[in-house]
């Protein structure tokens, strides 16, 4: 456990245990923590939900389901006490970074949160980093704070992650409902398997659950990260990580670690439009790293507009196969779809390129779990 750079994520159960607000309960054990690896020389940026918990109390709500409004007016008004929370417990400064998906979808955004973060953490500033939840969208959310701390491990280079949460790690069952459940000390492949294990939360105030933290570890290792999954509700489960001892689950690191620009393709895009492909096409992107032509494709699905993220479908299995950038649109697309790239230019009266979604702007997503809408 000799990180340099760390990611800690903490979630809205250990921030704002009771629905009176922020508490010092377990974040002080969390800040002295963070102190203790900084005076150590590590670096860590800390992800931090609680802003609707926070505002919870301040807001005046007649409903126990809250409308989309109500949460945003709750976030604007908890991420001050939240911030004000944690600053507290620190002597040196904290940074407050609000993004949203379109800041971790845009490249230049994307590159501009790492400097960002980099010249904070050169001058011994803590960045605290929480999803703009008073200006998101459907279309701009992250839409969990685990995913969202992947995200952000990648964007500023982390070796570590550790998501905190009041659950010691990923059980071979629901530890809650069942005695005979096992701490998995070690995982080193995801497998549906292990997604199977994944019970849901059963926080009121809290949005993601085991499920999304195992989903967050796969980012995380793909790009070379070891995730941690431990307790953040005990005291000594700190002086085990200082001690270089693994309290909960820890998610090995992948020794083949997909690009930088592909992992931020296959985690971060979010898809517009699908791509259905014909079987000699799904077998040239997947056996013999091809790019895409139109003489593979079999339909379009949505109206996405060139330079869009799409989902390539495999037309016999139904399964997602690849994610990628269309160097065309879905109105172009049903009129070369099928043809030689040759033909292009006399069908269009413009030619963009003889293939649909290069290689370099393609990533491939073999597992099944993956096969959903992102």
């Amino acid at each position: 456990m000799n990180f340099k750079r760390a990611v800690i994520k903490v979630g809205s159960a250990l921030i704002a245990p009771t629905s009176d607000g922020c508490s010092g309960k377990y974040a002080l054990a969390i800040a002295q923590f963070i102190t203790n690896c900084q005076h150590q020389g590590k670096e860590i940026i800390l992800v931090s939900s609680g802003g609707v918990a926070a505002g919870r109390s301040l807001i005046h709500h007649g409903s126990p389901k809250l409308s989309v409004a109500t949460k945003k007016a709750m976030a604007s008004v908890g991420q001050m006490q939240m911030m004000a929370n944690w600053q507290r417990f620190f002597d040196n400064p904290c940074s407050q970074i609000l993004i949203t998906q379109s800041d971790l979808a845009d490249r230049e955004r994307f590159i501009s949160i790492k400097q960002t973060i980099n010249i904070q953490l050169a001058n011994g500033v803590l960045p605290i980093v929480n999803e703009n939840d008073t200006v998101t969208t459907d279309d701009l959310t992250v839409g969990d704070n685990d995913n969202l701390a992947a995200l952000v491990a990648q964007v500023c280079e982390a070796d570590s992650l550790f998501i905190l949460s009041d659950i010691d790690g990923v059980f071979t069952k629901d530890p809650k409902v069942n005695d005979d459940a096992q701490l998995i000390p070690e995982i080193n492949e995801i497998t549906d398997e292990i997604y199977a294990m994944a019970g849901t939360s059963r926080n009121h105030l809290a949005t993601g659950g085991m499920k999304t933290k195992i989903q967050a570890a796969e980012k995380a290792v793909e790009h070379g990260i070891n995730t941690y999954i431990v307790n953040g509700t005990k005291s000594q489960v700190f002086a085990s990580l200082l001690n270089k001892v693994n309290p909960g689950t820890r998610f090995a690191a992948d020794k083949d670690i997909i690009t930088a620009k592909k992992h931020w393709l296959k985690h971060t895009l979010k898809s517009r439009g699908q791509i259905i492909l014909d079987a000699g096409a799904v077998n040239a992107l997947i056996n013999k790293g091809a790019s895409l032509l139109p003489s593979g494709i079999q339909e379009v699905a949505n109206n996405f507009k060139a330079g869009d993220t799409i989902e390539l479908i495999d037309g016999q299995s139904k399964r997602i196969i690849a994610k990628g950038i269309s160097l065309y649109s879905y109105h172009d697309l049903k009129r070369i779809m099928g043809k030689h790239s040759d033909e292009i230019d006399g069908i269009l009266g413009h030619d963009l390129g003889d293939v649909v979604v290069h290689r370099d702007d393609m990533v491939l997503i073999s597992n099944e779990r993956n096969n959903t809408k992102t």
